[in-house]
């Protein structure tokens, strides 16, 4: 059951509505073949999809910014983008949720799409395409591009950094962007990929999975002695982040302030159709209540219903304030 009340979920939404944030990192366009397969090829021993429609979504950073205008906040995003017909339509979707894209900020590399084949609400395969991670990385090399970033940095309220080891965050980059929001009195979050090698250090917000937890402090699955304690404590030591929340699956959230463990918090999803996404909602939830001026445990519990919300749905989905209050009104 979702704890947090109607009447404080209304609160925080309407302070949302008044937020400015600046969304960096590895933007995607999510690609679904919708059918059914009721045969198998004669080719080879894999089935025959018929396609019945396709649709497109925002994913990765874009996935981020999509969770945050959803919830009311005005949202600018920086990421790499194509001059292809990808990076076309994945401009039209994000104009169509209102997040502001700068033009000068697109690029020749290929937009990097995920098409997903999808067969009775079951996905059936993924397919991807990307280019390799150094020309993603050289967007913002470049001191006029990160002269523009820094312009956008000090406009916004709070900074969410987007990760997904595709190449356009750096531990340098990153680095610099928190040396200017710093500067202005901005806050950064980061949703992080340690498996791409990028470091970070005095962020507001962290938010791994456990498996990303893990790995951040140098543990491995299974160990012994290995708990919430030794977790926080051990990225604290890595990385000294404000606020430490690491999402847990079904088994909810744990949470952390400058390295003491709180308690966790059980998960408020009540049926799980597909988790893709469900971090990216996390972390722009939790960034957007913790700015409007919620305590880490009051934003956890926005964040988590929140994203109890989106896994219900199919696909990497958002959630709009009504769908939030209405199920935080829900009990059951």
């Amino acid at each position: 059951m979702p704890a947090i009340s109607p009447t404080r979920t209304r609160h925080l939404l309407k302070k949302i509505a008044g937020l400015r944030v600046l969304v960096v990192g590895d933007v995607m366009l999510d690609h679904y073949i919708w059918g059914d397969a009721t045969r198998i090829s004669p080719e080879a021993p894999v089935p025959v999809v018929k396609r019945e429609r396709e649709t497109d979504t925002a994913g990765g950073a874009a996935n981020v910014a999509a969770n945050a205008a959803s919830l009311g906040a005005t949202v600018e995003l920086v990421g790499a983008i194509g001059r292809d017909a990808n990076g076309a339509r994945l401009l039209k979707h994000l104009a169509s949720h209102r997040i502001r894209f700068d033009p000068r900020l697109l690029q020749d590399g290929a937009t990097i799409t995920k098409t997903r084949v999808v067969v009775r609400n079951q996905q059936l395969c993924r397919i991807d395409a990307e280019d390799a991670p150094a020309c993603y990385r050289a967007l913002l090399a470049a001191d006029g591009a990160f002269g523009l970033l820094r312009r956008k940095i000090a406009k916004c309220h709070g900074v969410i950094l987007s990760d997904y080891a595709k190449g356009v965050l750096t531990t340098g980059l990153m680095a610099r962007i928190t040396e200017v929001a710093r500067r202005h009195g901005r806050f950064v979050s980061l949703d992080p990929k340690p498996s791409g090698g990028n470091e970070s250090a005095g962020l507001d917000l962290i938010t791994p999975n456990y498996k990303e937890a893990l790995e951040m402090a140098d543990l491995k699955p299974g160990a012994d002695g290995v708990d919430d304690a030794l977790i926080s404590r051990r990225i604290w030591e890595q990385c000294h982040p404000r606020n430490l929340v690491v999402t847990l699956g079904a088994d909810g959230m744990l949470l952390s302030r400058e390295g003491v463990p709180g308690r966790r918090i059980p998960t408020a999803a009540r049926e799980v159709f597909d988790v893709s996404g469900a971090g990216d909602t996390v972390i722009a939830a939790l960034t957007l209540a913790l700015v409007a001026g919620a305590d880490i445990e009051t934003a956890a519990h926005f964040a988590n219903a929140a994203a109890g919300v989106v896994v219900g749905k199919i696909g990497t989905a958002t959630v709009t304030p009504d769908e939030l209050i209405a199920y935080v009104s829900n009990p059951s």
